[in-house]
């Protein structure tokens, strides 16, 4: 049975360094950003993202390639484009399969 759960999100981060590390709210939070900028920066440059134990945030280039509108049938070019994925880790694949 899949549940649904909430949102984790960077004030979350936060307060989890500000009561694991002892660091203060607004410490917490600059330190959350600041690695959330530095990976953005990393994508923006076209590199991709490991970390070790929990997954890689990988950038793929995609070619121009025909589509087809699904209610028309009619074809439609798709402009290339990169996209990014995740691919997690096979530590985090384990632990969430135990959940």
């Amino acid at each position: 049975m899949m549940r649904s759960v909430g949102t984790l999100t960077r004030a979350d981060l936060a307060e989890t360094i500000n009561r694991k590390m002892g660091f203060s709210r607004a410490e917490s939070l600059d330190l959350v950003e600041v690695i959330l900028d530095k990976m953005t920066k990393a994508l923006e440059d076209g590199e991709n993202v490991k970390i070790s134990g929990f997954g890689s945030f990988v950038l793929r280039d995609k070619n121009e390639r025909i589509g087809r509108n699904p209610k028309t049938g009619v074809e439609v070019p798709i402009t290339p484009r990169r996209v990014l994925t995740f691919r997690a880790s096979q530590l985090l694949k384990e632990r969430i399969a135990k959940g």
